[in-house]
């Protein structure tokens, strides 16, 4: 099994390379004049000893980059390469010579070369068939056809949409556990639920992402659109786990951190099972556990009320333990906490009494 850094590794490599090669850049422009041509072609993008080792023949060029160039030094035989900025094209008519020992799926020959070429440099390579009208983009061990940005762009739309139906529900759900926060009638059913919200919204936005990254220029309208929507889910997510998770001293990874590493670690699978998600939490593993009550430490709460530094909040959090005590804590209450004055203790208290009221009111009418 690869190395998990390593898939990593290659996944950054491929969400760069998906950025040069986007609409609208010189480089795409080249490769779709190609395509139209219907000559095919093989470029590599980048130039180093292993490229050198497994090349052979050509001409030096170094001159700089341009769709045209690209287009007409494509008509010959061979490869074309430029350099990793895709300012300047460094060699053409280049012949590749891969280890044949390189395992490959690929039947075509330019995609075999382009396949084996990537996974022996470890640069990007593509390829651009003339029998089957297509872009192919090689990483490492990874296989990526480019598509037509309309075809694009439609799936963005349908994110998009997916994206607004899901935020719509994550905002009543977390209307609902402020109003069960409020009342102390929160279960770990309910820290679950919102966890898998906010979850699957934070995924949802990930694969509009990669469109984005593919659309180039085209995107920008999506990822404003994209941004807006979840705006804040991160925090949510910190909060949260800050809620519902006590934290462990002396350990190189807080519990926190933890925590959030363990969501991010479940599969689609996973996400939709509520024990599971719990059990990531660290609230349990078994059906039975998700009916268990728990109580709030009031850090989604106090994140509302504005003006009130983070450092303030963790001392009423560790001060008062628990939300409750600090819903009915009186302002002289309040100005036992270090850094809590008479004024803030005021704006405190009446912010915490408007939100009580309006989370209530919002719940049951």
């Amino acid at each position: 099994m690869p190395d998990k850094k390593d898939i990593t590794d290659v996944d950054a490599v491929l969400r760069n390379t998906l950025q040069e090669v986007a609409p609208g850049t010189a480089l795409r422009d080249g490769l779709e004049r190609i395509l139209r041509g219907r000559t095919g072609g093989l470029v590599v993008l980048g130039y180093d000893k292993s490229v050198e080792q497994a090349s052979g023949g050509g001409f030096v060029l170094d001159v700089e980059f341009s769709a045209t160039r690209l287009r007409e030094l494509a008509k010959m035989d061979g490869a074309v390469i430029i350099d990793p900025t895709t300012n300047r094209i460094v060699r053409a008519a280049v012949q590749l010579l891969p280890d044949p020992s390189i395992p490959t799926e690929e039947t075509g020959t330019r995609h075999r070369t382009a396949d084996r070429i990537a996974k022996q440099t470890g640069l990007p390579v593509i390829s651009v068939s003339k029998s089957m009208n297509i872009i192919a983009l090689y990483v490492g061990s990874r296989r990526y056809v480019l598509e037509d940005a309309s075809a694009i762009l439609a799936r963005a739309n349908q994110g998009i949409a997916t994206l607004e139906r899901y935020r719509h529900r994550l905002d009543q759900v977390s209307s609902s556990l402020s109003a069960l926060e409020i009342e102390d009638l929160v279960t770990v059913r309910d820290v679950a639920v919102y966890a898998q919200r906010l979850e699957m919204l934070r995924r949802i936005r990930k694969e509009i992402d990669s469109y984005v990254i593919e659309l180039g220029t085209d995107g920008r309208l999506i990822a404003l659109q994209m941004e807006e929507l979840v705006a804040g889910v991160n925090n949510a997510r910190t909060l949260l786990v800050r809620d519902y998770v006590k934290p462990e001293k002396g350990k190189k990874k807080s519990a926190h951190e933890l925590v959030l590493a363990a969501l991010d670690a479940l599969s689609s699978e996973d996400l939709l099972d509520l024990p599971t998600v719990a059990k990531a939490l660290g609230l349990g593993a078994t059906i039975d556990a998700l009916d268990n009550a728990i109580s709030a430490r009031g850090y989604r709460l106090m994140d509302r009320i504005p003006r009130v530094p983070e450092v303030i909040v963790d001392r009423l959090v560790a001060h008062f333990q628990t939300l409750q005590p600090l819903l009915v804590a009186t302002t002289e209450d309040l100005q036992q906490v270090e850094g809590v004055g008479e004024t803030r203790a005021r704006s405190i208290r009446d912010g915490l009494s408007r939100l009580s009221e309006a989370t209530i009111l919002e719940r049951y009418l």
